[in-house]
């Protein structure tokens, strides 16, 4: 039983630092880098059950093709849309989000796009007020 628990513990370690070594192994100067025009955006108040949508920019600031491999909503509420072509060094890209605005009150979402640059991966958000129809007076 020791021994076994040794030798998974062992291979963990190995796995990790492998991990670390493979991470570091591309020149910091040969990456892909998002450079944006802001990456929050404040829709303010905004009617229920009218969808909105932001475009965010960016400019591939790094010295390789910036490739989006992956763009996440937090919730269904949210649908995203992006640049699918690689963006070459000093191209600009852009992702949408829109929000579907189907429930009242404040919501804050996020939209994780994850590509080839350093971190992997970069958040952005929206947020804002759905403010319920007034009823008509009688």
């Amino acid at each position: 039983m020791k021994k076994s628990f040794l030798l998974v513990f062992g291979m963990l370690v190995a796995a990790f630092a492998y991990a670390q070594v493979a991470a570091g192994t591309a020149p910091k100067g040969d990456v892909a880098a998002f450079t944006w025009t802001t990456q929050v955006h404040d829709f303010g108040k905004i009617k229920q059950g009218v969808p909105v949508t932001h475009e965010f920019t960016f400019t591939n600031s790094g010295s390789v093709p910036l490739v989006i491999t992956n763009v996440q909503a937090s919730c269904g509420c949210t649908t995203p849309d992006w640049s699918k072509a690689p963006v070459m060094p000093g191209g600009k890209g852009f992702i949408k989000a829109t929000y579907s605005a189907a429930s009242s009150g404040a919501f804050d979402k996020s939209v994780t796009v994850t590509a080839n640059v350093e971190e992997g991966f970069v958040s952005l958000r929206i947020k804002g007020e759905v403010e319920m129809p007034s009823l008509p007076n009688n």
